[in-house]
C-alpha cells in the first residue's frame, strides 16, 4: 500500500473516529437533557395540579360534610375539583401547552379517576402505568432503547394531600412518542453532519498528503530543521547558487528570524493567554482593516464558537448582517463610530451588555475593541449588592425594634408580678392564669433576646491555634449529654496540627451545636465519629452520625433560625453554627440519608503558624 495512500485512510479514520465520539457524546447529552426537561416538566405540573387541587377544597370540617364518612369526604372531594374552574381549565389545558405530555389525571385511593384529560375515563379505574423515573435513570442505552423501541406511557405521580390527610394522587403521563419526535430530527442532522465531515476530511487528506510527499524532499527537510528551531548557518556552497540554493538560504535566514519572535511571541503569548482566560467579559481585538487578532475565552460563552475558528476572520466572516449583534456592530465597522453601551437579547435568550470602542492613535484609526458582557451577571452583582444594603439596614432596625419591645415586656413582667401578689388574696384560682400569662411573657422575652443576639454585630478575638483541641474540647463538652444517650463519640485527629485563625470560643460554640445535633439524632445509642484533614488551603471537619437522617423535605430549612424537626428544640444551633462560619470565612454543609445518618462538614480556611513556617524554611535551607 502506498504512503499517500495510508495517510488518507489514517487521517479519514481519525476524523471518523473523533467525530462518532464527538456524536456519541452530543446525542447522548441531547437524550439526558429531553429526558431531565420532560421529567422537570411534569414534575412542575404535578405541583400546580397539586395547587390548585388544595386551594379548590375547602375545610371540610366547617361543611356539612360527615368528615368521619370516608366515602361523603370522598364525593365532597370530587364535587369541589370537579366544580373549580381553575383546576379545570388547567387540566384542559395541559395536553395542549406541554407538546411531551400524554394526560393527566387526579385519581383518588381506589385508583379511580375524579378528574382526566380525557373525559371518557373519569370515573373509571386509571392503570398503573411505569415509573418515569426508570427511564431518568437508565443509562444512554437504556434511555435510547426505551424512547425507540414500542411506544410507551410513562407516570410521573404525587400524593394528593386534602383536608389534612392523604386522599389520591395526581399522575401526570409522559408519551415516549413524543420524546421521539423531538430528537429524530436531531439525530438525523448529527448523522448528516457526521457524513459531511468524514467525506470533507477524506478530500483534505488526499490533498495534504500530495502537497507533503512532493519531491523537494530536501527543501522539506530545511523546513523541518526550521520548525524544530535549528537555524544552522547555510554557506552559498553548500547552498548552490540555483533557485533551490536561494531558497534554501532564504529559509535558513527566517528560520532565525523566526527563532528570536518565536522566543518573544511566547513569552507574551502566555502572558496575554493567562489574562485573556481570567476575563468574565468577552473581548474581541480587530486591526484597522476589521480582522481578529485577539480574543477572550469568554466570547465562546457569548458567540458559540470555539476561538480558533474567530482568530484571523474578517467582521463581515463572523457577524451576519440579519443577527441581532451584526445589525448592530456592522453599520458602526463601515461607519467608523463607536457603539456605547447597549443591552441586546441573543437567539438563546441571554441578555448582553455590547460596546464597541475604536482605538486612536494621533488621530489615526489602528484597530477596533468590541466588549461583550453577560446583563443578568451585572444585575445579579448589583441585586447582591442590593440585598446586603437591605439585610444590613433590615439589622440594624430589627435590633432597634426588639430594643424597644423588650422595655414594655419589663414592664409587663414587673405589674404582672404585683397584679399575682393581689389577685392571689382575692382569688386563688386565678394564679393558674397568671402563671401561663407570666411564663408566655417570658417565652417572648427570649425569643426578642435570642433576635438581638444573633442580629448583634460580634467583635471576634481572632487568634492562630490549633484546631484539634477546640474538637477535642466540643467532644469532651457533649460528653455528659453523649453518655445519656448511650452515644460513644471517637475523634480521629491527624498527628500534624491545623493551624486557623479563628475566635475560639464561637468556634467551640459552633463545634458543639453540630456534635449535640449528632447526639440527639441517635435516641437509641450509637457512634459520633470526628475527623479533621486538611484539603487545599482549608480544613474540614467531619461530624458523622449514625442517626435516623434529615427527610428531604426539610433540607433546605436546617439553617433557618427557629427551625427545628425536635421537640423542645429551639431552632438555633445550626443556624447560629451557619453565622460564626461565615464570620470565619468558611462554611458549613451535609450530606443525609434517611436511616443511614448524617455527616457534617465544617470548613475554615487554614493558616501556616509562624514556627511552622520557619520550621520549613530551615529545612528546605
Amino acid at each position: 500500500m502506498r504512503r499517500k495512500t495510508k495517510i488518507v485512510l489514517a487521517i479519514t479514520f481519525m476524523v471518523a473516529a473523533l467525530v462518532s465520539a464527538f456524536s456519541y457524546i452530543y446525542i447522548s447529552e441531547l437524550l439526558r437533557q429531553r429526558v431531565t426537561t420532560a421529567s422537570e416538566s411534569a414534575a412542575q405540573l404535578t405541583s400546580n395540579l397539586a395547587y390548585l387541587a388544595a386551594n379548590a377544597t375547602p375545610d371540610l370540617s366547617s361543611t356539612k360534610v360527615d368528615t368521619t364518612n370516608p366515602e361523603a369526604m370522598r364525593r365532597a372531594v370530587g364535587y369541589y375539583l370537579s366544580t373549580d374552574r381553575d383546576l379545570n381549565n388547567f387540566l384542559e389545558s395541559v395536553v395542549g401547552t406541554w407538546p411531551i405530555i400524554y394526560d393527566a389525571a387526579i385519581v383518588d385511593g381506589d385508583s379511580k379517576a375524579i378528574l382526566h384529560t380525557n373525559p371518557d375515563l373519569v370515573g373509571k379505574q386509571v392503570p398503573n402505568r411505569p415509573d418515569f423515573q426508570i427511564v431518568q435513570n437508565a443509562g444512554f442505552r437504556g434511555q435510547f432503547r426505551m424512547v425507540y423501541h414500542p411506544p410507551t406511557v410513562y407516570d410521573v405521580r404525587i400524593p394528593l394531600q386534602l383536608d389534612g390527610s392523604h386522599f389520591g394522587s395526581i399522575r401526570v403521563g409522559v408519551s415516549t412518542v413524543f420524546l421521539k419526535n423531538e430528537l429524530t430530527p436531531r439525530l438525523r442532522q448529527a448523522v448528516v453532519f457526521s457524513g459531511i465531515a468524514i467525506f470533507l476530511s477524506l478530500i483534505l487528506a488526499a490533498g495534504l498528503s500530495h502537497i507533503a510527499l512532493g519531491p523537494l524532499e530536501q527543501l522539506s527537510r530545511s523546513l523541518d530543521n526550521v520548525s524544530a528551531g535549528n537555524t544552522e548557518v547555510v554557506s552559498d556552497q553548500e547552498a548552490g547558487h540555483d533557485e533551490y540554493g536561494l531558497v534554501t538560504l532564504k529559509i535558513a535566514h527566517l528560520g532565525r528570524q523566526m527563532r528570536d519572535a518565536k522566543e518573544i511571541f511566547s513569552a507574551l503569548k502566555d502572558n496575554v493567554d493567562q489574562i485573556m482566560g481570567n476575563l468574565q467579559d468577552g473581548l474581541m481585538l480587530f486591526t484597522r482593516d476589521a480582522r481578529i487578532v485577539l480574543v477572550s475565552a469568554s466570547v465562546e460563552r457569548f458567540l458559540g464558537r470555539p476561538r480558533r475558528e474567530l482568530l484571523g476572520r474578517m467582521v463581515r466572516e463572523v457577524f451576519s448582517a440579519d443577527s441581532t449583534l451584526g445589525a448592530l456592530v456592522l453599520p458602526s465597522f463601515d461607519r467608523r463610530s463607536p457603539v456605547p453601551p447597549r443591552e441586546l437579547e441573543f437567539p438563546n435568550g441571554k441578555r448582553v451588555q455590547i460596546s464597541l470602542d475604536f482605538i486612536r492613535e494621533k488621530g489615526t484609526q489602528i484597530g477596533a475593541l468590541l466588549t461583550m458582557r453577560d446583563a443578568e451577571s451585572v444585575r445579579r452583582i448589583e441585586d447582591e449588592i442590593e440585598m446586603s444594603r437591605r439585610l444590613s439596614a433590615s439589622g440594624r432596625l430589627t435590633r432597634g425594634v426588639a430594643h424597644e419591645v423588650k422595655n414594655p415586656i419589663n414592664a409587663i413582667v414587673l405589674h404582672l408580678q404585683l397584679l399575682q401578689g393581689k389577685l392571689r388574696q382575692i382569688d386563688p384560682d386565678t394564679r393558674r392564669h397568671m402563671d401561663i400569662i407570666g411564663s408566655e411573657i417570658h417565652r417572648l422575652d427570649r425569643v426578642v433576646q435570642i433576635l438581638v443576639d444573633f442580629t448583634r454585630p460580634r467583635d471576634l478575638h481572632l487568634e492562630e491555634t490549633d484546631l484539634r483541641p477546640l474538637l477535642e474540647d466540643g467532644a469532651m463538652l457533649a460528653g455528659p449529654d453523649a453518655a445519656r444517650h448511650g452515644v460513644i463519640i471517637n475523634c480521629e485527629l491527624p498527628s500534624e496540627p491545623l493551624m486557623v485563625k479563628v475566635d475560639t470560643d464561637f468556634i467551640k460554640q459552633a463545634i458543639l451545636n453540630v456534635v449535640l445535633n449528632g447526639v440527639q439524632a441517635m435516641p437509641d445509642g450509637g457512634q459520633l465519629t470526628m475527623l479533621a484533614r486538611r484539603e487545599d488551603e482549608m480544613v474540614v471537619t467531619e461530624i458523622r452520625d449514625q442517626g435516623g437522617g434529615i427527610p428531604a423535605d426539610v433540607q433546605d430549612k436546617i439553617f433557618e433560625l427557629y427551625f427545628t424537626t425536635k421537640k423542645g428544640g429551639t431552632g438555633i444551633g445550626l443556624a447560629q453554627t451557619y453565622q460564626i462560619l461565615q464570620w470565619h470565612y468558611g462554611s458549613v454543609d451535609f450530606e443525609t440519608e434517611e436511616g443511614q445518618g448524617t455527616t457534617f462538614r465544617l470548613r475554615l480556611p487554614l493558616v501556616q503558624s509562624r514556627s511552622v513556617t520557619l520550621q520549613e524554611a530551615t529545612t528546605q535551607s
